[in-house]
C-alpha cells in the first residue's frame, strides 16, 4: 500500500529509529514535537528539561515501570536549532535490533506517535528549515551509488539549485511587475521597460532555463545509474565479457551455443558510475522452448537498456545472427564490441560511431572499451563541481513546464497579444519553477515525493 501523508499536526510529537537496522556499537531513536521533552522525561532517567540544547548527558532509558532498559546518551536540540525546526530529543542506545526496538517501544508508549516514512525531514520543509529540492536531496544523498551522485546531492542539498531556480523568479518578478502594472493601468500609458528590453530579459531566462532543464541527461545517468545489456549471437562472448568487467566468475561460460537462458543481472561500478549490467540470451532462431522465451526476454532487455554492448565474434564477423542484430540495434546507444581479437582481426564498421575490440578471455582492450561507454553516455562531458545539474524528474517537468510558459510569454509580446493573456503566461511560469521549492504544491506531491523515504528521516 502506497504511504499517504496526513495533513501535517504541528502539535504532533513522533519518534523511530534513525539507524539502519541491524547490529551495531551506537543505535539512535529520535523524538520530535511539541511534547519531545515531555516524553523524554518520562523514560529518562535525568532531569530533561532543565538541559540546554544542544548537550548530551548520559543515564538510563527506563519503562513506565521504572525498570532499566538500557544506558544511554540524550541529546537534546531545542526549536530552530534542531533539524526539524522544532524540539528534539535523541536517544543514543546500545546497538542491536532488539535494544534499539525495546527502547522505542518505550518512547511510544510515554506519548509520541510512530513517525511515517519521511517524516522528520517532511517536518523540517514545513518548518522552513528545507525547501523541498533540500528535502529531496537528503533522500538522494543518503541512496548515493557514487561519488558524483553524492557531489550532486550534496549541491542541492546546499541550496545550489535553490539559488538557480530563486534567481530565475527574481528575473521574472520584475518583469511581471510590469505585465501586471499594464493591466491594471491600462490608460496610464506607463512604461517602466520596453517590450524590447522585456523581450531581451526573457530570451536570457529561457536560455537559462533550456540549459538547467538539459542537464538532467547527465544528471540521471549520475543519480539513478546506467542500466548496461549484453547482447549478441550465441558465443560471441557476452558472459566472458560479463566476467571481465565485474571481475568475478558471474555467468557460466562454455563453448556450447544457447548456454545463458534467461537474463543475468549485476550491479558493477565502471569509474565514477553505477551500472546495471545484465546479459542476455544469445539471440539466434531457434524451436527450443525455454531458449525462445530467453531470447524474448533479451529483445525487452536492449529495448529498455540505457546502453548496449552488441558483442560480436571477430572470428565469425559475418554470421546471420550478427548482421541481422548489426541492422536492429538503435546506433545511438549501442557500442559495437568485437571478440575475440586474440584469434582473428576483426572488420572495420564504419557505419557504427562507437565501435571498439577486446579479447574478454585475455582482458584486452577493457580500458578502451570504458573510454567508449563513457564517450557514449556523456553529452557535453562529465559536469563540473561547480554545475548545477538537476536529477529529478520533477524537477525536469516543472522546468519544461516553465519554458513553454515563457515562450509563449514571448510570442505573446511579439504579436501584441493583450497584456491580460501575457500576464497570465507570466504566472503559470512563476507557479511551475515554485513547485520546485515546495510553493503551490499539493498534498498527494509531497506525499509522492516523502514516501520515498526511509522511517527515521
Amino acid at each position: 500500500m502506497e504511504y499517504v501523508h496526513l495533513p501535517y499536526q504541528s502539535h504532533e510529537t513522533v519518534a523511530a529509529i534513525a539507524a539502519p537496522p541491524g547490529e551495531g556499537g551506537v543505535a539512535i531513536v529520535r523524538i520530535s514535537g511539541k511534547e519531545a521533552l515531555d516524553v523524554a522525561a518520562k523514560i529518562f532517567s535525568g532531569p530533561i528539561h532543565s538541559y540546554k540544547t544542544h548537550t548530551a548527558h548520559f543515564g538510563k532509558v527506563l519503562n513506565l515501570q521504572g525498570e532499566v532498559v538500557d544506558e544511554a546518551l540524550v541529546l537534546v536540540m531545542l526549536g530552530s536549532r534542531s533539524y526539524t525546526g522544532e524540539d528534539t530529543v535523541e536517544i543514543h542506545c546500545h546497538g542491536g535490533s532488539l535494544i534499539t526496538q525495546r527502547v522505542l517501544e518505550v518512547v511510544l508508549q510515554a506519548g509520541a506517535r510512530a513517525a511515517k516514512p519521511g517524516e522528520f525531514t517532511f517536518k523540517a520543509f514545513i518548518n522552513g528549515k528545507l525547501d523541498l529540492s533540500q528535502a529531496e536531496a537528503v533522500q538522494q544523498l543518503i541512496g548515493a551509488k557514487n561519488t558524483l551522485a553524492m557531489q550532486t546531492a550534496k549541491q542541492q542539498l546546499e541550496g545550489r539549485l535553490s539559488e538557480e531556480v530563486r534567481a530565475l523568479q527574481r528575473a521574472l518578478t520584475e518583469i511581471a511587475a510590469v505585465l501586471e502594472a499594464w493591466v491594471d493601468f491600462p490608460e496610464e500609458d506607463l512604461e517602466f521597460m520596453t517590450i524590447e528590453s522585456i523581450l531581451h530579459t526573457l530570451l536570457g531566462i529561457k536560455k537559462r532555463i533550456c540549459r538547467l532543464k538539459d542537464t538532467f541527461h547527465e544528471g540521471k545517468i549520475i543519480s539513478h545509474g546506467i542500466s548496461l545489456c549484453l547482447i549478441g549471437p550465441p558465443n560471441a562472448g557476452k558472459s566472458s565479457l560479463m566476467n571481465a568487467l565485474l571481475g568475478k566468475e558471474r555467468a557460466i561460460v562454455t563453448s556450447i551455443p544457447g548456454t545463458t537462458r534467461d537474463l543475468l543481472e549485476e550491479e558493477m561500478k565502471l569509474g565514477n558510475l553505477h551500472f546495471r549490467l545484465i546479459d542476455t540470451a544469445g539471440i539466434r532462431p531457434t524451436e527450443e522452448t525455454i531458449e525462445q522465451e530467453g531470447i524474448r526476454r533479451s529483445k525487452i532487455a536492449m529495448d529498455d537498456a540505457d546502453l548496449i554492448l552488441l558483442v560480436l565474434d571477430a572470428t565469425r564477423p559475418s554470421c546471420q545472427e550478427g548482421e541481422l542484430l548489426l541492422a536492429s540495434c538503435p546506433k545511438e546507444k549501442t557500442v559495437l564490441v568485437w571478440n575475440k581479437i586474440d584469434l582473428q582481426t576483426p572488420p572495420d564498421r564504419e557505419d557504427f560511431p562507437f565501435s571498439t575490440s577486446i579479447s574478454a578471455k585475455e582482458k584486452i582492450g577493457l580500458d578502451h572499451l570504458r573510454e567508449k561507454i563513457d564517450q557514449i553516455l556523456w553529452h557535453r562531458g562529465p559536469p563540473s563541481k561547480e554545475e548545477v545539474v538537476i536529477t529529478s524528474s520533477r524537477h525536469h517537468f516543472a522546468l519544461a513546464q516553465a519554458l513553454e510558459s515563457i515562450e509563449a510569454l514571448i510570442k505573446a509580446l511579439e504579436t501584441g497579444v493583450s497584456a491580460e493573456f501575457a500576464a497570465s503566461d507570466m504566472r503559470a511560469a512563476l507557479s511551475a519553477l515554485g513547485t520546485i521549492l515546495g510553493t503551490n504544491i499539493t498534498e498527494e506531491i509531497l506525499s509522492a515525493i516523502f514516501s520515498k523515504f526511509c522511517v527515521g528521516k
